[in-house]
């Protein structure tokens, strides 16, 4: 999770553990998984983001998603 964020911890813990029980009841594995979570955040940009900042938005993504998996 983000270090400053608008949604309460407990906002973001019950939606985040909602969707990863939802993944593992459809019993997705890695791939599918990863898979799915790429089309909504890409439904997610094409929909709720203007057309000019989709590619910005997009690489900040990638961006902090890269951080927050080298972190140790």
């Amino acid at each position: 999770m983000p270090q400053h964020s608008r949604y309460s911890n407990d906002e973001f813990e019950t939606l985040m553990n909602n969707v990863i029980l939802t993944l593992e009841e459809g019993g997705a594995n890695r791939d599918l998984s990863l898979m799915v979570l790429g089309n909504v955040i890409t439904h997610i940009l094409n929909t709720q983001v203007a057309p000019e900042n989709r590619e910005a938005m997009a690489a900040q993504f990638a961006d902090v998603l890269k951080k927050s998996v080298t972190k140790s």
